[in-house]
Order: structure tokens, then sequence, then C-alpha cells
């Protein structure tokens, strides 16, 4: 089994984690009501989804 000859530095450490992070959710605008909204996914503002009326909105 390998075993490490030096200590890693906690800089060496978050060196190599720089690209774990999250990334951003794909907003884009409703073409109804104009609010942002997730991609792909019912406009909770409006109901919407591809030009349709899919939910009930009091």
């Amino acid at each position: 089994m390998a075993v490490p000859q030096h200590r890693t530095s906690k800089t060496r450490k978050r060196l190599r984690r720089t690209h774990y992070k999250l990334s951003i959710p794909g907003m884009v605008e409703c073409p109804q009501c104009h609010e942002q909204k997730l991609s792909h996914r019912v406009c909770p503002n409006c109901g919407t989804y591809k030009k349709r009326q899919v939910l009930e909105r009091a």
C-alpha cells in the first residue's frame, strides 16, 4: 500500500480541490410572465409549460 512520504499541506490540498464547486442551475425567462424559472419545468408563477396552461392559478 502506498504511504505518503510527507504530509500534504493545506495549500496543496485546497489547490487540488478548487474544481469541486457547485454550479448554478439553468435559469431561463418564462415567455408568458417573464419571471425566472428552472429550465424544462412548469413556471411556478403562472403555471405554464411550452406555452400551455398546465396548472390552475387562483
